[in-house]
């Protein structure tokens, strides 16, 4: 069992520092917004730091999950982030979905502290979080990712070292590409079954045996058949990671012309209002001029 911090306990963090409680490990978290860690404290067994390097200090695995790079950043690199707390020795885990350009920065800060840092997005969302069953991506140090690994399983069920600092976002970037692509094609197969008049959950039942057949198909089509999308990833998050996605292919030169769309079309569902609606209200933008 081990010594753990955990930085943000926004809907991923909460529960997955939940998981490591649960597990056994000793846990101190830090959130900004303090009721926010009194309600974690209410249900698992833990302590509260009033700042990241304060929760730092004696962790020997010190966890971050927050929103972008700025409050990576802050959490992390700040004058009381958990690099300034952290102990020579210690492993630096980050679950941020954020650039590859901040993670690499946030490694070599760690190597002027003898510190190793994981940059380790997740996939899986809010349901994967409290099931404990994420996908982890893991860009660093091959001897820390060996340590920190069994620990890392305590909320994860697929954990893989991609490559060097930055291979974990990059991956990450991979994913929510794929996905887009996923999303929207599903959305405009569902809007043109329903538009042919075609009986839809029949046309699924048959096409998700073949070839079209996907994660999003068999876990999404029914809820966007029925205009209800509070069962993931919400759109604005969706769109920061796809801005990163896009701002990395601008560094590499590859092209994301379908992404790019896709980000435009997930604008259009903001200005709808749906900004916490999740990914797969990508087919409300379709069916918004539907009578019926």
């Amino acid at each position: 069992m081990a010594n753990v911090a955990f930085l943000g306990l926004g809907v991923m963090g909460f529960p997955m520092a939940g998981w490591l409680s649960r597990k056994g490990h000793t846990v101190t978290v830090f959130n900004r917004t303090r009721a926010r860690a009194d309600k974690w404290r209410g249900q698992y067994e833990g302590s509260i730091a009033a700042t990241p390097a304060e929760a730092a200090r004696n962790a020997e695995i010190v966890f971050s999950c927050v929103g972008d790079d700025p409050d990576l950043r802050a959490i992390a690199l700040g004058p009381d982030g958990a690099l300034a707390g952290i102990r020579r020795g210690a492993i630096y885990v980050d679950h941020t979905t954020a650039s590859a350009d901040v993670a690499r920065e946030i490694a070599a800060a760690g190597a002027q502290r003898g510190v190793a840092c994981l940059d380790a997005p997740v996939s899986g969302g809010q349901a994967g979080a409290e099931n404990g069953k994420l996908t982890v991506m893991v860009g660093g140090d091959a001897a820390a990712f060996a340590t920190a690994e069994p620990v890392i399983r305590s909320f994860a069920h697929n954990v893989r070292l991609l490559g060097p600092a930055g291979s974990g976002q990059l991956t990450k970037m991979v994913n929510q590409i794929a996905i887009a692509g996923a999303v929207q094609g599903l959305a405009e197969a569902l809007n043109f079954a329903r538009k042919a008049g075609l009986d839809v959950a029949t046309v699924i039942d048959t096409i998700s045996k073949g070839a079209a057949q996907s994660w999003q198909m068999e876990n999404r089509w029914k809820t966007m058949n029925d205009g209800k999308f509070d069962f993931g990833f919400a759109v604005e998050w969706m769109r920061k990671d796809l801005r990163i996605c896009l701002q990395e292919a601008r560094n590499n030169g590859a092209e994301l012309p379908v992404a790019a769309l896709i980000d435009q079309f997930y604008a259009d569902v903001v200005g709808m209002g749906g900004h916490r609606w999740d990914t797969s209200s990508l087919i409300a933008r379709l069916n918004r001029h539907d009578k019926g």
